[in-house]
């Protein structure tokens, strides 16, 4: 299932609200895709912002690894932020979804702890 909310913040001030928020939830921001501008680089005029974020909780990912290293197939989590009407869309994948669909077992608990994270880092810099 995906995860979403609805904000009336620019792009530039959810960016700066969601690295803080990932901050305080102890993730780190590993990368940002601008989407967008990867699609104009490679000749594609797509008018709507977006950019991809992807987070990590360091501990726990090695916590999760240790139990099963396939697991590393949907690591790190990531975070969408798209203009949306009057705002942006902030919206994830939820985690235990992404290892349920994976038939992986045995990181469940820590797959709902990091799915409680980042629900709380979206509705933060929403």
């Amino acid at each position: 299932m995906i995860y979403s909310k609805h904000s009336s913040r620019s792009m530039a001030e959810l960016d700066s609200r969601l690295r803080d928020a990932a901050a305080r939830h102890k993730f780190g921001i590993l990368n940002v895709l601008d989407v967008t501008e990867t699609l104009k680089s490679k000749g594609v005029d797509f008018g709507t912002p977006c950019r991809v974020y992807d987070v990590c909780n360091p501990q726990v990912a090695s916590a999760a690894l240790t139990v099963e290293m396939r697991i590393s197939t949907v690591l790190p989590c990531r975070i969408s932020v798209f203009r949306a009407g009057d705002g942006c869309t902030i919206a994830t994948v939820e985690p235990t979804d992404l290892l349920r669909a994976t038939g992986l077992g045995g990181a469940e608990e820590l797959a709902a702890k990091i799915e409680k994270e980042i629900i709380a880092m979206i509705e933060e810099a929403a």
